[in-house]
């Protein structure tokens, strides 16, 4: 199988948009805020939203499963208060589990989580335990910074995350680490908050020692893992400086990258820098980057063009990006895949 482990719902009808619309909007005006039960989708809308899209590209491209999650820069967790981004995860959730229920074999859910600057993160837990319980989700998605680019949470190796992590552990399922919306004028969202954070993320990890209290936690870093493999002998050398274990034993029992990487020649650095044990395949398909490469003729995120062509790969090592890493992050995903047979 071809598995793709970043997918996002970014083809959502324009009703749903439209109902987000009215929510930022009562925000100061409570008495107009908008009921979820205002929201009205129909299964015909959910299917032809991703058969013309998604699903489409995904026949073309040659890929057989999507981990589907809501719109990344549409979490924008930094609008509102917990109830209102409460609220909107929830929506969007729904509209994933439902998806997933409409096309069981090409997409299975990842959840957001209704994360909200300050607040603890330990109220995400009742919308993680539902998806994961009731849905059938697989992963979750994890914010590092809620306030939408102005990094004024702790890092992820503060004890305040640590409820989010015991509920992984418990429940068997990886966080990505997924960034949303910049509010920053600075940081362009997908151009540099996304890398930014990516980075950010890997380093974070290597001045702690998250793993040494959970073991079994398991991150996925997107987009290629930002700048990290391209900057790979700074982090080991800084790793060194700090007295940290080899990253090997330090950070890659429990960090993967994806390979969200929109050319050759940042697939072969990636494929060459980091073991292939800890590389899954990812396309974030019709996401930040949906246009054709005039130096190839291809869609830029297209990524499977790239691992094909990669000389740094033997078929055994395609296997793994594409299918056995995957099955092994996400055990829920193994798990449901083995149940039809697959």
């Amino acid at each position: 199988m071809i598995i793709d482990c970043h997918g996002h719902y970014t083809t959502a009808p324009k009703t749903l948009e439209d109902w987000r619309n009215r929510q930022i909007a009562a925000i100061n005006d409570p008495s107009a805020m908008p009921k979820a039960s205002e929201l009205r989708i129909s299964d015909d809308e959910l299917r032809e939203s991703v058969e013309k899209n998604q699903l489409r590209q995904m026949k073309e491209r040659g890929s057989d499963l999507t981990i589907f999650s809501p719109r990344a820069s549409f979490m924008a967790h930094h609008i509102g208060d917990f109830q209102v981004s409460s609220t909107w995860a929830a929506i969007c959730n729904e509209l994933i589990h439902r998806v997933a229920g409409l096309l069981p074999d090409n997409f299975i859910g990842a959840a957001m989580l209704p994360q909200s600057p300050g607040v603890d993160p330990a109220t995400c837990i009742p919308e993680l335990e539902k998806c994961v319980k009731d849905y059938g989700f697989v992963g979750v998605n994890l914010n590092p910074d809620p306030s939408g680019g102005h990094w004024k949470s702790p890092p992820l190796t503060d004890r305040s995350w640590y409820p989010i992590y015991e509920k992984m552990v418990e429940y068997d399922i990886p966080a990505m680490i997924h960034v949303s919306t910049s509010c920053n004028a600075c940081f362009h969202t997908t151009g540099a908050h996304y890398i930014n954070a990516d980075t950010t993320a890997v380093m974070q990890l290597i001045q702690g020692d998250l793993f040494k209290d959970f073991p079994a936690l398991r991150f996925v870093i997107p987009h290629g893992g930002g700048a990290a493999p391209y900057h790979w002998g700074r982090y080991r050398g800084l790793a060194q400086e700090m007295k940290k274990p080899l990253l090997r034993e330090h950070i890659l029992r429990n960090v993967y990258f994806d390979t969200c990487v929109y050319h050759q020649p940042g697939i072969d650095l990636l494929t060459k820098v980091i073991p292939v044990d800890n590389i899954l395949f990812a396309s974030e398909m019709i996401g930040a980057v949906k246009g054709i490469d005039p130096e190839t003729g291809h869609n830029y995120d297209d990524t499977k063009r790239y691992i094909e062509a990669t000389l740094n790969l033997s078929p055994e090592d395609r296997k793994k990006v594409y299918e056995g890493n995957a099955r092994k992050v996400y055990p829920r995903l193994d798990k449901a895949l083995k149940t039809k047979g697959r």
